[in-house]
């Protein structure tokens, strides 16, 4: 009787403990795919794309434009912030970068400029300011992540956008700016048009029109 008695808080114990089984190991499974900057990292220094040619080279460049999508939005922003594909697309044609920043830019950018185009002066230069501001911070954490693992910082490297092209995208304007810029000028600005979107999408700017 007593065995009996038992045998259901014994199966309730076993199922939940294999509830508890499956879902770790999915989260681990799921942990392992995610993308991250240093997968990213690792895909690009496992071969040399100036060895690649054809069919092969495209799907090199297209697998490391579907990682760079994957990436979340932090992780997105440490891959830019430090240029981790920088070492392949300095090897890439102008056509071949033409096409890797359009395939790499957040869906919906373009919107973004035409809607950044419509602010008033002094709504602009806000924006401008917030993203440049947040490009910033997200710098210092990145040192100081490096820092807390045992890792070289750099500190002496480039702001998040040179003082010549801010000060062209304030008197030209960002749009006009950017249709006229060469693939190299638009991988510059391709951290701050991502963090000038999310300062966009969360509607500061538009606040007291």
């Amino acid at each position: 009787m007593q065995n009996q008695r038992w045998r259901p808080v014994c199966l309730s114990a076993l199922a939940v403990l294999v509830i508890w089984a499956v879902a770790v190991a999915g989260y681990r499974y799921a942990k392992s795919c995610r993308v991250t900057a240093e997968k990213v990292r690792a895909y690009i220094e496992s071969m040399d794309l100036r060895s690649l040619s054809g069919d092969a080279r495209a799907k090199a460049i297209q697998k490391l434009e579907g990682m760079l999508n994957a990436l979340s939005i932090d992780e997105r922003r440490k891959a830019r912030l430090e240029r981790i594909s920088g070492n392949w697309f300095d090897e890439m044609t102008e056509d071949e970068k033409s096409a890797f920043i359009d395939a790499t830019m957040p869906t919906g950018f373009k919107q973004m400029i035409a809607a950044f185009e419509q602010l008033p002066d002094d709504k602009r230069h806000k924006a401008i300011d917030d993203a440049l501001r947040h490009l910033r911070q997200s710098e210092a954490r990145l040192e100081d992540d490096s820092s807390l693992d045992g890792l070289p910082a750099d500190t002496n490297g480039p702001p998040p956008l040179s003082p010549e092209l801010e000060a062209k995208i304030r008197t030209i304007g960002l749009k006009t700016f950017y249709s006229q810029s060469s693939a190299q000028t638009k991988a510059e600005l391709a951290p701050v048009l991502e963090e000038l979107q999310r300062v966009m999408e969360s509607g500061r700017p538009f606040r007291g029109r």
